[in-house]
């Protein structure tokens, strides 16, 4: 997959800005605060319909307008396909593939898979295992349309049980014939995500254990880890069995949605024991990892998205991971850098088909 072309209006501090991208890698270049995060974050609309930041739709729309627009081309290979995104202010996102308005946003995604390697990436380590499992959930939905419905399903049935809940305490009833309704979903597409969700782990860990080798040079060992109830029982026990703590906390206690995706180093955590430095070099194995899996189960060659990695790594090490996905044959880069000389040295010297966008 190749973004050919890319056109934003009003988005964040872009009134109108475009380009005409190189196939192979692509590099955006200013002081910071000019925008060039901005630019990634388009691209990450593009791919799956919402800000990489966590940003809401409208916050997007540059100040004082009324609406953003992005459009891009994209070649898959065969042909050409135009993806429009039109946030106006008083109305929902619409989204469009060759004009056509897709019904659903959740019938885009996997179209342009992407991959992100930024500075947030960080908070995957430190943070708690809601931030790794929205991971872990992206990284599959991107391959499985039948697996983001399930979690769709299963995200809309937990809310309105936990709604019930809810009432039930406000108004001090409780009928658990009712929640038995919410109770069979959760159930059925809980233990079909769970299956899922650790199949692909212990699929990607070998992978991850590759690149952080070449990375690392194998000094440590590291390990991807799957951690659910779910592995010692069943979804339908683990309801019944919380049933009484679920009506006094007034939510779904237990159940997929408290997994969490273990990151280890010589069996211990990796926030615990790594240094930045490995940290940093596991990060990027998980994301190189993302990268081979994706090509692998859809066969398209996702875009990726490299954020600030010259102020995370040193030259060496960014130029030793760019000729890594180069010789991978990833597919198509888009780089954001502060310093435009030490950006051309590195990008020229491994592929001269690279273009350099001045912010």
């Amino acid at each position: 997959m190749i973004i050919r072309k890319l056109s934003l209006i009003n988005f964040k501090n872009h009134p109108s800005k475009s380009f005409d991208f190189s196939p192979q890698i692509n590099c955006f270049v200013g002081n910071n605060g000019v925008g060039k995060t901005n630019v990634l974050d388009a691209l990450h609309y593009i791919s799956v319909g919402k800000s990489f930041l966590g940003n809401s739709d409208l916050s997007n729309v540059l100040f004082n307008e009324d609406f953003f627009a992005i459009e891009a081309e994209i070649f898959d290979g065969e042909k050409d396909t135009i993806i429009k995104i039109q946030q106006p202010k008083d109305s929902k996102k619409i989204i469009k593939k060759n004009d056509k308005t897709y019904e659903r946003m959740a019938d885009h995604i996997g179209f342009l898979p992407s991959v992100m390697i930024s500075p947030y990436d960080s908070n995957l380590i430190s943070d708690s295992g809601e931030s790794r499992r929205k991971f872990l959930d992206g990284m599959i939905s991107q391959t499985n349309s039948e697996y983001l419905f399930n979690i769709i399903q299963y995200q809309k049935t937990l809310k309105q049980r936990n709604a019930l809940l809810k009432y039930f305490q406000k108004n001090r009833t409780f009928d658990p014939d009712s929640l038995e309704i919410y109770n069979e979903p959760l159930i059925k597409f809980g233990s079909k995500i769970f299956e899922k969700r650790n199949q692909f782990v212990s699929e990607l860990n070998p992978v991850v254990q590759h690149f952080y080798k070449i990375i690392s040079g194998g000094k440590e060992t590291v390990a991807l880890a799957y951690s659910s109830d779910l592995a010692e029982i069943s979804m339908e026990i683990l309801l019944k069995e919380n049933l009484e703590k679920d009506r006094v906390l007034t939510y779904t206690s237990s159940g997929i949605h408290k997994d969490d995706l273990l990151f280890e180093m010589n069996g211990n955590l990796i926030k615990k024991t790594g240094s930045q430095g490995q940290q940093k070099s596991f990060l990027i194995s998980l994301k190189l990892a993302q990268i081979k899996k994706i090509k692998e189960l859809t066969g398209k060659n996702p875009i990726l998205l490299l954020d600030d990695i010259f102020d995370k790594l040193d030259d060496h090490r960014v130029s030793q991971l760019i000729s890594l996905i180069n010789q991978e044959n990833f597919g198509q880069m888009f780089i954001t850098d502060t310093h435009k000389d030490r950006t051309e040295a590195v990008v020229k010297r491994i592929n001269e088909e690279s273009r350099v966008f001045e912010i």
